[in-house]
């Protein structure tokens, strides 16, 4: 990535929309699992500490308080890192938040590989998946801090379980705060023939990065941003798919129930073209830096480019 480039944490973005909201809509309330320093709910407690609860380090008790909060009319907000929420309290998610349909705005930080520095245990890359299986959930992956701040503003308005993938790390603007965004509508960011790349998170930027490289060699490339994988937009991958007749997904999490997955599951049942997926290959996570984990998953510009080459000469041989 560029060195110069402006970034932004989404977790930071998070912080600010929440403190925002709470002084719009008196009903929004934030819950957290003793990371709120992490997650950026600290600055919602700052100013609204009789709107913040603390549950410790409880995570299936956290999901079951944003529920019973959520019954007496409140917005509920819980945070906590993705790998804690989805994993270690999918029962709690499931049986209070999506099978009863209740207000909970599930946004979790650290997700994949921005949890670097703390390891598998702490990095979870099956998130996306967990979430999308369960009926009733939302499911929402930001690519920036713009995108962020839209989709918190946006849950907040939809009624019903959502959840909202964040990172750790500072990533590049890719959004102008005009840009548009509703749930469940991708993004053409990109016009092209020949490939369409669908990616979503931090992986955003760092498609139209290999775009433009691959520009210089002739390839058009559309470019298409999946920010909500559930429900996901069929009627514009569908289009595309017809468009280019060539796909690549480009996802920060298992190729294993992701966005490749959700895209691949839409095209074979209503058109189904030549499709490559970039992500994590049924590996868990590991300590290191994002950048070294990045390369040793391919999950980089310089990698997406050369899939673009690649379904592009298969495209052609077909």
């Amino acid at each position: 990535m560029e060195k110069n480039v402006q970034k932004k944490s989404t977790r930071d973005a998070y912080g600010e929309t929440l403190v925002e909201l709470g002084r719009r809509e008196p009903r929004i309330v934030v819950v957290d699992a003793d990371l709120p320093s992490s997650t950026r709910t600290a600055w919602f407690a700052k100013e609204f500490p009789e709107r913040f609860f603390n549950v410790g380090v409880a995570e299936q008790n956290l999901y079951a308080v944003a529920a019973g909060l959520a019954t007496c009319g409140k917005i509920s907000f819980a945070s906590t890192f993705a790998v804690f929420a989805t994993e270690r309290a999918l029962n709690q998610i499931r049986q209070s938040i999506a099978y009863t349909e209740l207000n909970v705005k599930i946004v979790t930080s650290h997700s994949g590989f921005t949890a670097s520095g703390d390891g598998g245990s702490h990095q979870t890359l099956i998130d996306i998946s967990l979430m999308r299986s369960l009926p009733n959930m939302t499911v929402i992956v930001p690519a920036d801090s713009v995108q962020t701040k839209q989709a918190v503003v946006a849950a907040a308005a939809y009624h019903g379980p959502v959840y909202i993938r964040l990172g750790k790390t500072e990533v590049p603007f890719v959004f102008q705060q005009d840009s548009p965004f509703l749930i469940g509508k991708a993004i053409t960011l990109r016009e092209g023939e020949d490939v369409t790349v669908f990616a979503t998170g931090i992986m955003l930027a760092r498609a139209l990065e290999a775009a433009e490289r691959a520009s210089r060699a002739g390839i058009r490339v559309q470019i298409v941003n999946i920010h909500t994988i559930k429900p996901i937009d069929r009627a514009a991958v569908v289009g595309a798919a017809r468009k280019t007749g060539a796909v690549v997904t480009v996802e920060e999490h298992s190729v294993i129930g992701g966005l490749g997955s959700a895209v691949a599951e839409v095209l074979a049942e209503e058109y189904p073209v030549i499709m490559r997926m970039i992500g994590v290959r049924d590996a868990f996570g590991e300590s290191g830096s994002d950048d070294g984990l990045y390369e040793k998953h391919g999950l980089t510009s310089l990698n997406i480019e050369r899939t673009i080459q690649d379904v592009m000469n298969a495209k052609k041989r077909s």
